[in-house]
């Protein structure tokens, strides 16, 4: 394909920039995250915590709340320890371990604010600590209350895309192909797909980012409910037309997809992205089906483990 044909293709701008040599391997990770760091401020200024505390996995965001849980009746367990564990009336005897694991569990009641009363404090330095942590703990139950609120009625796509992508025959020609598939109970109504191609080439002697529309076959369908392989005909229109596999992995290509929908039960739009770099994309292969009726044939099972399932040709 002629460089003169490629500068008239839908050309797009995508706010990754176009110096190559100042960009990393790609744009998107494959969950669809920016692959940008940024660099220059402070961790705590160029960082977000309500947006971490949103986004993250759900085992990261419970261990951070279990974390922060532990270690802050740890610090006040040993600020109670350390004023004397005669300022909590209700502690007897014991060994030095013991009065530290009461401290603690002291600490846990007065950040709850539980307070069973068997242990108490006593004197005006354990009092006012007390009344300090029980304070913070109302704060931070408001807080992560706020928290999975907002993850719960988080709107999300609650899309999967295959791991990897085909240049495969389509018609008379090829075409790049990739699927996607609803994981959830929901209902994804209005579907459309946007795909743009990024590659690496010569303008005047220097190597830039260019990026390309890639036109697909359906770009909207009125429900997601099966999955969706998307099609982008590799005619004499496309970017990548001409384009062997190993000169698409030279271009440091990479599509970047973009899917919307609108969700009937978060009664708003939802959002999923990932990529495609030319290393995930496999030639002269075809996916497998991944549906069929219930033996009953009342309804259709939708194998999500058949995502990524394909065949050579």
């Amino acid at each position: 394909m002629s460089k003169e044909r490629k500068k008239l293709t839908n050309i797009t701008t995508t706010g990754f920039g176009t110096q190559s040599s100042q960009s990393g391997r790609r744009f998107y990770r494959k969950d669809g995250t920016v692959n940008v760091i940024r660099k220059g401020q402070g961790f705590f200024d160029r960082m977000s915590l309500f947006h971490a505390m949103i986004a993250m996995p759900r085992w990261k965001f419970w261990s951070s709340l279990a974390l922060s849980y532990i270690s802050i009746n740890l610090f006040f367990a040993c600020i109670y320890y350390f004023i004397g564990v005669e300022s909590l009336m209700g502690i007897e005897g014991g060994s030095k371990a013991q009065h530290f694991a009461e401290a603690f569990f002291f600490s846990a009641q007065t950040f709850t604010t539980v307070g069973y009363g068997r242990i108490s404090p006593t004197g005006l330095e354990a009092n006012a600590i007390a009344a300090v942590e029980a304070f913070l703990g109302v704060l931070s139950f408001a807080l992560a209350s706020g928290l999975f609120y907002g993850r719960f009625a988080k709107p999300r796509a609650y899309l999967r895309f295959s791991d990897i992508a085909l240049i495969t025959p389509f018609k008379e020609g090829k075409a790049f192909m990739f699927r996607a598939a609803p994981f959830k109970n929901n209902h994804l109504m209005d579907a459309e797909v946007k795909l743009t191609v990024g590659m690496r080439t010569e303008e005047n002697g220097l190597e830039v980012n260019s990026f390309y529309t890639l036109e697909v076959e359906y770009g909207k369908i009125n429900a997601l409910v099966l999955n969706w392989t998307v099609v982008h005909p590799i005619n004499e229109e496309s970017p990548l037309y001409g384009m062997s596999l190993n000169d698409m992995k030279k271009a440091s290509v990479e599509i970047l997809v973009y899917i919307k929908a609108y969700d009937e039960g978060f009664a708003n739009s939802v959002v999923a992205r990932t990529s495609y770099t030319a290393h995930e994309i496999i030639e002269d292969a075809k996916f497998k089906p991944m549906y069929r009726p219930a033996p009953t044939g009342d309804a259709t099972f939708l194998f999500l483990d058949r995502l990524n399932s394909i065949e050579k040709l």
